[in-house]
């Protein structure tokens, strides 16, 4: 089943209306959650659905259905990505095992908000995370003084570190598009990298890159690393916001490798 899938016969508006019922456990069962999305879908009217679709932004809105056009399983590091990239909070509901854990995003506070702790999600295999619905947060973050309902602050958490470790470990194993082709890549000065777990051969890669500019071919020779765990690195950096990527670069055009641009 394709995440983010429209009921027969509901517009794409319907899809990011809130569907999160005001008595929903905190692990909801994906079953359940299902039922309630085809119930709220048949039920909201157009109006409601555009005033939704107004919050989210419609520059995120084409980013988040380019997915479903191109027919394919949405990537929760792309849903990520565009959420970065046009700085908008987004409350992604996801998939592991037979339940449901609502993720909201917040790119321009720097944190995330999740029901299930962050060590415990972290500690999950992130790879079988899916991507249920997307709809506009239900949350907002602590010191907002419009904000709905009581912040259970320990559910707040940094949105680094989460990045960081999808890029390394999610599904996700090609460049992200907007860092993919003949390209050649270095860490920006200046940026912080304290919060993040880089040990190994990943600590020298990532201080070789605060030195030099090098490919993704070049990466890939690299001790310890092979073709997907440079891509997965640069993933990563590029979330950090820590990423500089040159087209001109003479090690770009001695890449010789086609990334997939999923």
């Amino acid at each position: 089943m394709s995440a983010v899938r429209l009921p027969p016969g509901c517009k794409p508006a319907m899809l990011f209306q809130p569907t999160r019922p005001a008595d929903e456990p905190d692990l909801m069962r994906v079953s359940a959650f299902q039922r309630h999305l085809e119930s709220v879908s048949s039920t909201l009217s157009g109006e409601l659905s555009s005033a939704r679709m107004s919050i989210l932004g419609p520059s995120l809105m084409q980013d988040l259905m380019r997915f479903e056009r191109e027919g394919r399983e949405t990537e929760l590091l792309e849903v990520l990505a565009a959420c970065i990239r046009h700085a908008r909070s987004l409350l992604v509901h996801l998939q592991i095992e037979d339940k449901v854990i609502p993720l909201t995003v917040f790119p321009t506070d720097w944190l995330v908000h999740c029901t299930m702790p962050m060590p415990q999600l972290l500690e999950a295999p992130l790879g079988d995370l899916r991507v249920l619905n997307l709809e506009p947060p239900a949350v907002r973050v602590p010191g907002d003084r419009q904000r709905s309902f009581r912040n259970d602050g320990p559910s707040f958490a940094p949105l680094g570190p989460l990045l960081w470790e999808l890029a390394l470990r999610g599904a996700r194993d090609e460049l992200l598009p907007e860092i993919a082709g003949n390209a050649a890549y270095r860490i920006a000065p200046g940026v912080e990298l304290r919060a993040l777990n880089l040990q190994g051969s990943m600590a020298s890669a990532v201080q070789k890159l605060q030195r030099q500019t090098s490919s993704l071919r070049d990466i890939s020779q690299w001790p310890g690393f092979d073709r997907e765990r440079a891509m997965r690195m640069l993933n990563g950096l590029y979330l950090q916001a820590g990423l500089m990527v040159s087209r001109t670069h003479p090690a770009a055009t001695n890449e010789g490798w086609k990334s997939d641009s999923r």
